[in-house]
């Protein structure tokens, strides 16, 4: 691996901003097809908070066909075969992984920076692979005509300039380059919630209990829980829009009430564990997809492209995905010499029907889990006992679990 922080300047083929699942899934595709590849991240050694863990069979299968699944999954990680909807001690909804084909018949609880560390280890074989950590990217290099060329970061030893035939937004929903490169985000505020995490510690022993993953409904708002690893649960309380302020006003105690109220098997863990408000991390739930996801020298990847809500659990699969689907396309760019936005348009073509099919189905989950009233404490249980027996329920649990199983990785242009 190439001592990135060493350099002052940094010529290569593509450059990547963005370490996440997106960015390092794409590297590690293009580093196979003999293409030098720079990643620009701002943290270091993964030194930030992430709340994407879970891991849908769709991403599992191709990450396990990278070589990476079997790595991350021995660093530690929990399986769940359920995604349950409960109301007291009532399930609303239950959808059985289990009825999918294995091995990745499950949902997969795994640390994103297992995921991450497992795909560094494999980008690191190669020498075209220069990991840019503890760098900022803070500008855009562009040619005489405006084409995008090479990205400035600051770091730890000063600017470092990236030149690259093409540069890679893969740095998330509040993407820097994206709004460097003048691209509106095209945010829309659909879902109206906000949702507030933490994370508990689970006492010695109840490490075999059986896991599922859940949103627990009662009086108040709906609440999403699931075993962490090693000994953790995470849990994510949703809230209005822009109702934060107002939990806050009623106080510590009171809010810590309301949560053991909501997740009764956590009540105790809640009393005991939240000792603060900075024990909360508030996350801001919006969709929105970016006017365009390419322009000269310039395409817009994962979130960067397309932001979604937590809901269904699909980010993970969809910047895998993305990786995916984008590797061909600019494996095609560097061999042509051209990274015209009508070349590198082809990876919005292909993906758009895609990201709108997931809006879409998370709306429609949205309403169907978080709604209160009469639809949704007596007509939707019986609606989901009638789905379960039907095609219908398959096909759901296969778009939800595997998105658009057409996208294969290119295998073909591997040289190694």
């Amino acid at each position: 691996m190439a001592e990135g922080h060493a350099a002052e300047a940094v010529d290569t083929d593509i450059c990547v901003v963005g370490g996440g699942p997106a960015g390092l899934t794409l590297a590690l595709l293009l580093l196979k097809s003999g293409v030098r590849v720079a990643v620009v991240e701002r943290s270091r050694a993964h030194q930030r908070e992430f709340r994407g863990e879970i891991l849908q069979p769709g991403a599992m299968r191709l990450l396990d066909e990278l070589g990476v699944l079997a790595g991350a999954r021995t660093r530690g990680c929990h399986e769940h075969q359920r995604f349950r909807l409960v109301e007291r001690d009532r399930a609303l909804l239950d959808i059985d992984y289990r009825s999918l084909p294995a091995p990745y018949d499950h949902l997969l609880s795994i640390p994103q920076a297992h995921v991450l560390d497992e795909l560094l280890l494999h980008c690191g074989k190669f020498e075209g692979f220069s990991y840019l950590d503890g760098r900022r990217a803070g500008g855009l290099v562009k040619d005489a005509d405006g084409r995008v060329t090479g990205v400035t970061a600051d770091g730890p030893s000063g600017k470092l300039t990236v030149s690259a035939h093409c540069v890679v937004a893969a740095d998330g929903r509040f993407s820097k380059i994206r709004r460097l490169a003048g691209i509106e985000a095209g945010r829309s505020d659909v879902f109206d919630l906000d949702v507030l995490w933490f994370k508990l510690t689970v006492p010695s022993g109840g490490s075999d209990r059986e896991r599922d993953v859940r949103v627990f409904r009662a009086e108040g708002a709906p609440v999403l829980a699931y075993d962490s690893w090693p000994d953790k649960v995470q849990i994510g309380w949703t809230l209005p829009h822009g109702g934060y302020q107002e939990v806050v006003a009623k106080g510590l105690e009171h809010t810590k009430e309301e949560l053991a109220k909501a997740v009764p098997p956590y009540a105790d863990l809640i009393r005991e564990q939240i000792t603060s408000l900075k024990d909360f991390t508030l996350l801001d739930v919006f969709s929105g997809r970016a006017d365009t996801w390419a322009v000269d020298g310039l395409v817009l990847i994962g979130d960067a492209a397309h932001t979604h809500s937590p809901i269904g659990a699909q980010g993970i699969n969809l910047a895998i995905q993305d990786a995916v689907l984008l590797h061909p396309i600019l494996v095609d760019s560097l061999r042509r010499g051209d990274a015209s936005a009508a070349v590198l348009g082809a990876f919005e073509e292909r993906r758009a029907a895609d990201i709108a099919t997931v809006m879409r189905t998370q709306r429609m989950q949205s309403k169907a889990m978080l709604a209160h009233g009469a639809f949704a404490t007596r007509v939707r249980p019986k609606l989901a006992a009638i789905l379960k027996h039907t095609p219908a329920y398959g096909k759901i649990l296969r778009k939800i679990a595997y998105g658009n199983p057409t996208i294969a990785i290119a295998g073909e242009l591997f040289v190694e």
